[in-house]
């Protein structure tokens, strides 16, 4: 008799990518390196309801998320809070790709959500973050020396189902969207930050522009 076939995982790494950079990259490629995952899957955000409103629009991301990704193996745009529009809350993305409002379904593919380090401290205020955590695994960004300490409330719910905190190492990498932005703005560079094909991009549709 044949051992059962292992259950396919894929990495999840949602968030604004207004505009994607070199850190979110970083992320992605450590999970796909460190985790048992035969994707990862980039999911912008159509309306992210912790942040201001965003710059660019949801197709301009997404394109801008797309020439990132070109040629990077393993990782896959994924459009789905984009085609759903509104406010994108983790919770409805992980329902509609599980098919359950519960646990997620045995012999499905299991999904592993990516969280950075600051992510991971606010994680709690997320909407119905109890079933995220029923629903998924967590993987979070772990920069050298240094392990970011999980809530209380989380460590308490995820000990409760068995599950533990997959940490990714990650280099020490000062970049942020709203950095990027804000030189753009002054007209500073941003070489090394952004992919080229991004940077052509912005500069094409004079993105972020004052």
């Amino acid at each position: 008799m044949n051992p059962p076939a292992a259950v396919p995982r894929t990495g999840l790494l949602g968030g604004s990518f207004d505009p994607i950079h070199e850190a979110h990259l970083a992320l992605a490629r450590a999970a796909r390196d460190h985790l048992d995952v035969e994707s990862v899957q980039f999911i912008p955000a159509a309306a992210p309801w912790q942040r201001q409103p965003l710059t660019a629009t949801a197709e301009q991301r997404a394109d801008m998320v797309a020439l990132a990704i070109a040629g990077d193996p393993g990782l896959v745009l994924n459009r789905i809070e984009i085609e759903r529009g509104g406010p994108s809350y983790t919770i409805d993305t992980l329902r509609s790709l599980t098919g359950r409002m519960g646990t997620q379904l045995a012999g499905t593919v299991q999904y592993v959500w990516i969280l950075g380090a600051d992510q991971l401290a606010n994680f709690c205020t997320w909407k119905d973050w109890q079933d995220i955590v029923a629903l998924v695994d967590l993987a979070v960004a772990s920069r050298p020396g240094t392990r970011p300490e999980p809530p209380t409330a989380l460590r308490d719910a995820l000990a409760k189902l068995g599950r533990t905190l997959h940490w990714l190492p990650m280099p020490e990498m000062a970049i942020s969207s709203s950095t990027i932005r804000q030189r753009l703005a002054r007209g500073e560079s941003v070489d090394g930050l952004v992919p080229p094909a991004v940077l052509r991009y912005i500069e094409q549709h004079r993105l972020y522009q004052v």
